[in-house]
């Protein structure tokens, strides 16, 4: 996985990267930990199961529904993303991707 090093990516101080089309970009001087790449192999995965485009659009999408759902509290919005909340579930297990089912955000846990 390519990591581009920048000023500008992630905004804001409570992000340490962001996956554009499997392209992690980072600020100087972050800690990239193996957790965090296995999130973003995550994101990754996610990505290529829905051929990019839709997963943008689909992950705006549910921000922004719920960015209302919690009256503006973006950080809490962003937490709830099914996308997100499968990729910090896994990011701790080296061999999710290798078990993972597709369309897994959207499936219930067992």
């Amino acid at each position: 996985m390519k990591v581009k090093r920048n000023r500008i990516l992630p905004w804001g101080k409570k992000f340490a990267a962001i996956n554009l089309f499997g392209v992690i970009f980072a600020k100087h001087g972050m800690k990239l930990s193996p957790t965090l790449i296995n999130h973003e192999l995550i994101h990754s995965r996610q990505m290529r199961e829905l051929l990019w485009i839709p997963f943008y659009i689909l992950y705006v999408a549910e921000w922004i529904w719920l960015l209302i759902k919690f009256r503006g509290n973006s950080f809490r919005a962003y937490r709830e993303i099914s996308f997100e909340k499968e990729a910090y579930r896994h990011e701790s297990e080296n061999d999710y991707l290798d078990r993972r089912l597709r369309f897994a955000q959207w499936k219930k846990e067992v």
